[in-house]
């Protein structure tokens, strides 16, 4: 709930503001636009998970023999929840675009989020094809998350999360070029 909370505004604001157009009148593209947007409210989000590195610390300190745990694991847990906000992130400033009211914008973001980490999971426990396939469950972001939070980092993993936030960051774009295209006057 904290990321869809944090991206909520970023370009409902904006629309229904009307400073959007404003925006794209500078001499920025739109990708550049939208990746400010995005890694404002990522960078947001690392000032928000630093403060949980002195959990961390306290465990390493309080230990029977100090340093006696996975450090592979904690590492890898804290790159897969880096990767999974960064993921969250991207389908939140993706929801910001669909509506110029904050709420309805937050609302669709939890519904995506919710909908891209279990509903994979969920579809693939169904045995919907008459066979135990597990191809469903590589779509969803709860199989990745998994593998990395165990300390493997595996290039799939990381191909997988970059593809999704690509994926959104291109749906934003393409959100604003068409809300700008239909303001736009039509030259007949």
């Amino acid at each position: 709930f904290l990321i869809p909370a944090i991206t909520m505004r970023s370009f409902s604001e904006e629309k229904k503001q009307g400073t959007l157009e404003l925006l794209l009148t500078k001499p920025i593209t739109q990708w550049q636009l939208v990746l400010g947007k995005y890694l404002g409210a990522l960078l947001l989000l690392v000032f928000a998970l630093i403060p949980t590195l002195l959990y961390v610390f306290t465990i390493y300190q309080l230990g029977e023999t100090p340093g006696n745990f996975d450090m592979g694991a904690t590492l890898g847990s804290y790159l897969g929840l880096l990767f999974l906000g960064a993921v969250y992130t991207a389908i939140g400033v993706f929801s910001s675009t669909l509506s110029s009211n904050q709420i309805i914008a937050f609302i669709v973001a939890v519904f995506l989020c919710f909908l891209i980490y279990f509903g994979f999971d969920g579809l693939s426990s169904q045995n919907l094809f008459g066979s135990d396939i597990y191809a469903l469950e590589y779509l969803g972001i709860n199989f990745h998350y998994k593998s990395i939070s165990r300390g493997v980092i595996d290039t799939r993993d990381i191909i997988y999360f970059f593809s999704i936030i690509y994926l959104f960051l291109a749906c934003t774009k393409f959100n604003l070029n068409r809300s700008i295209s239909w303001k736009l006057p039509q030259n007949n």
